[in-house]
């Protein structure tokens, strides 16, 4: 047996009476060894010893410390990495047969609303400059907001939006037979601080084909919304279709009642593909009217 062995054969039990024989003063030593007695299992963690005590309190330390150091590093991840700027460009789709942005012409020549006097307007339901005439229909206040997806999804100001959709009864102003004449329904607005645009229009129609649907146009500015070729974003968006099922059963629309039954979602030939950043939230009710809302992220 070696010294280390000889130094560590008695028992603990043994090893105090003998500090309790020491010639010091007896109360000197039982306060050294209260003081002392929280220090011992330190004394077991930390040290090299080959005792079955010494080897289970190093091996209760290396289990402590891995939850330990793992809380301290989620907690540091959750705080110092937040998630920002995260938002999905809304899909580019066709701005159909009826824009009148001056990409197309009807039997009266290039159509182009765009570059004409009054068109920049909130309240879109009735006809402007020298054409006349309302659009009746469920009362809709369309609110939507712009941010910009290559500017971490912060809102773009200063943009114009041109909004255009067909009437109750699924006509588009300036194509459709009865309504060449018209106007309505189409307007522009800009962008304010907060990306924010507001029109005041009434609830389309479902015609044969679509779904209820509005088209727009995003441009950089006022000043570029006068051509299409200056456009950044064409795109629709839609409503549920229990809103939809609502207004149709109202005075007017009785068309899109038998038009919506035969259209569905996945057999729309824009809204087929999905339609999760084009649905808008709607809120009201068709006697006092609806609000529709929707977030619409642009890379601009």
């Amino acid at each position: 047996m070696d010294i280390h062995d000889e130094m560590h054969e008695h028992s603990l039990a043994e090893d105090l009476v003998a500090m309790l024989n020491l010639n010091s003063d007896r109360r000197q030593t039982l306060r050294w060894l209260l003081a002392g007695a929280s220090t011992l299992p330190m004394m077991g963690c930390g040290g090299g010893s080959d005792s079955a005590s010494g080897t289970t309190s190093t091996t209760s330390a290396a289990t402590t410390t891995p939850p330990t150091t793992t809380t301290t590093t989620t907690t540091t991840t959750t705080t110092t990495t937040p998630t920002v700027g995260s938002c999905s460009v809304i899909p580019e789709e066709t701005g159909g047969p009826y824009p009148a942005d001056g990409t197309n012409s009807t039997s009266a020549g290039v159509v182009n609303v765009l570059n004409q006097s009054g068109v920049v307007r909130s309240d879109i339901r009735s006809s402007f400059g020298s054409a006349s005439g309302t659009a009746a229909g469920v009362s809709l206040t369309i609110k939507l907001q712009f941010v910009n997806a290559n500017n971490n999804c912060a809102a773009l100001s200063g943009a114009a939006v041109y909004l255009w959709h067909c009437d109750r009864d699924g006509n588009y102003s300036l194509y459709s037979s009865g309504v060449t004449t018209q106007n309505y329904l189409r307007g522009v607005q800009e962008t304010d601080s907060s990306g924010n645009i507001t029109f005041t229009t009434i609830y389309p129609g479902c015609y044969s084909g679509r779904v209820p649907h509005v088209h727009f146009e995003v441009y950089p500015s006022l000043a570029k919304a006068t051509t299409a070729s200056s456009r950044i974003k064409t795109s629709q968006f839609t409503f549920p279709v229990a809103t939809s099922n609502d207004v149709y059963a109202t005075t007017g629309y009785s068309a899109s009642v038998r038009n919506l039954a035969a259209i569905s979602f996945a057999t729309d030939n824009v809204f087929s593909d999905g339609y999760a950043l084009q649905m808008a939230t709607i809120t009201g009710n068709a006697t006092d009217g609806y609000v529709a809302t929707l977030t619409v992220a642009v890379s601009a």
